[in-house]
């Protein structure tokens, strides 16, 4: 039996899409300056769709462009809408949220999943994580803590507790050497994914080696390409597997 849902509140007043500045900016021209992340949402709980559209969309940047109510319908879908993240529930009927994500994956390996549970130490879980996806959520989180986390798994990061990640890193062992591959890495490379592994944004990278946005990023894409990866998750898996954390 499913927990009961935690749904988004949906009291506060929507955000408009834009304002015309002062200089007189048409609304068109103030949107080619919002970077839209397209989303799509794959849910049984019709109720639990309806609010997070509806909180989803009080953001500018963030545009709804599907919701779905099982996995065989967003499989048949989403390929075809070009979405940038998915927000993916678990416990699915019929093909569950694991098997989901496996498929979606392999047509779409640019996607960003986030995953949407209700019990944060499940099989099930490790198991998206396993399969591809890039972070997860709990279904209980504040609303904050939603919106912060589809930004932050579409710029890149993985949400999900140092635990979580350190659980995930122990199941990949021995599938893979990692020394090799690590090996390829520059100094450089390697000390960004050592920033990576401590669970900084790109920000803090910056900050912290002395960089700019744009040469993390730079760095970022050639350590994807290196490690043949296209996330963080799987970047950092590979990465503690040789190098694990000191208790």
């Amino acid at each position: 039996m499913k927990q009961k849902e935690n749904y988004p509140d949906d009291t506060t007043e929507s955000t408009p899409v834009v304002d015309t500045n002062s200089c007189g900016k048409s609304r068109n021209q103030e949107k080619v300056l919002i970077q839209i992340i397209s989303i799509a949402i794959v849910d049984d709980d019709e109720r639990f769709r309806s609010n997070l559209v509806a909180l989803i969309e009080r953001h500018p940047e963030f545009r709804v462009s599907g919701t779905f109510g099982d996995a065989e319908s967003a499989l048949v879908n989403i390929p075809d809408l070009n979405v940038d993240v998915v927000l993916m529930d678990i416990n699915l009927p019929g093909m569950d949220g694991v098997e989901c994500v496996s498929r979606l994956m392999a047509q779409l390996p640019k996607v960003q999943i986030l995953m949407l549970t209700v019990y944060e130490d499940n099989e099930r879980l490790f198991n998206s994580l396993l399969a591809g996806a890039n972070g997860y959520l709990l279904k209980r989180s504040p609303n904050d803590k939603l919106v912060e986390a589809i930004r932050e798994v579409f710029q890149g990061g993985s949400p999900m507790t140092p635990q979580i990640a350190r659980r995930v890193v122990l199941r990949m062992k021995g599938k893979e050497s990692a020394k090799r591959i690590l090996g390829e890495l520059t100094p450089r490379e390697n000390e960004v994914l050592e920033q990576l592994a401590l669970g900084a944004r790109y920000k803090e990278i910056c900050d912290q080696l002395d960089l700019s946005f744009d040469t993390v990023r730079f760095h970022i894409r050639h350590i994807y390409e290196k490690l043949r990866v296209h996330s963080r998750t799987e970047a950092v898996i590979k990465y503690l597997a040789e190098r694990p954390p000191k208790p």
